[in-house]
């Protein structure tokens, strides 16, 4: 833990997290999750889950029931196909900008459609504003912006530029592929999540990441992310709560 009067950080090593490891998946859990639970690690202001996961080829998540949440998918590599009870029928890709809003109830699978290369991603719960509404689905892809540099606005419920929309105006999800040695300045809020999902870099104040590993910034302001010498691909959810 490291910080200042005004606030701290917290940082998750990629192993101390959860894991759920079977014939089709490995998964790492950053907050409890399904049969892994511990009081103490449940959410991050509203994030509740990130999950990464690897997919065996020509497996996945068989259909099943959500509701009132908001689902944003990321892919590090490979792909997913995603079908829904509303009629969606898509594949998801790196550098696509996706979610879900499971609202008053939706069922929906996510299989590898590869039968040669693992799909690796991280999807991540954020709580919505309001519960019981049609459920929906949205997605674009960004990978022309994210090739620009610096972070950029995936899923918000308050940032008019951002990709795609989420109910919940207390939350932005930023993603960042920065190259060798790029800083850039970590959103401010009152909980922020930084995970590297790809290469590895350093947070001013909290030393050196490796892919898999996170951050949990509480009221900690806004300090600098600097790329290692492989680049880094980083998610930051930055919401405002007092939870």
């Amino acid at each position: 833990m490291s910080g200042n009067k005004e606030g701290f950080i917290v940082v998750q090593k990629a192993e101390d997290r959860f894991r759920t490891k079977i014939d089709w998946l490995d998964g790492r859990h950053s907050f409890s999750f399904g049969p892994h639970w511990d009081p103490t690690n449940t959410h991050h202001g509203l994030l509740l889950v990130n999950n990464e996961d690897r997919v065996r080829a020509g497996s996945g998540f068989m259909t099943h029931p959500h509701r009132d949440m908001e689902i944003v998918t990321w892919m590090i590599s490979g792909e997913l196909e995603h079908k829904d009870s509303t009629g969606n029928n898509d594949v998801i890709y790196p550098g696509l900008a996706q979610r879900m809003s499971a609202g008053s109830g939706i069922w929906h699978s996510e299989i590898n459609p590869s039968k040669t290369a693992e799909a690796h991603l991280v999807q991540m719960w954020v709580t919505p504003d309001t519960e019981n509404i049609d459920p929906g689905y949205e997605q674009l892809d960004i990978n022309s912006e994210l090739t620009k540099g610096g972070l950029v606005p995936v899923a918000s419920g308050r940032e008019d530029l951002a990709a795609i929309r989420i109910r919940q105006k207390d939350a932005t999800l930023w993603a960042g592929r920065l190259a060798a040695g790029t800083s850039v300045k970590i959103p401010e809020a009152s909980h922020v999540h930084v995970f590297v999902a790809k290469g590895s870099g350093t947070l001013a104040g909290a030393g050196e990441f490796k892919q898999g590993d996170a951050a949990r910034l509480v009221r900690a302001g806004s300090p600098a992310w600097t790329a290692g010498p492989e680049g880094s691909e980083i998610l930051v959810w930055q919401t405002d709560t007092d939870g």
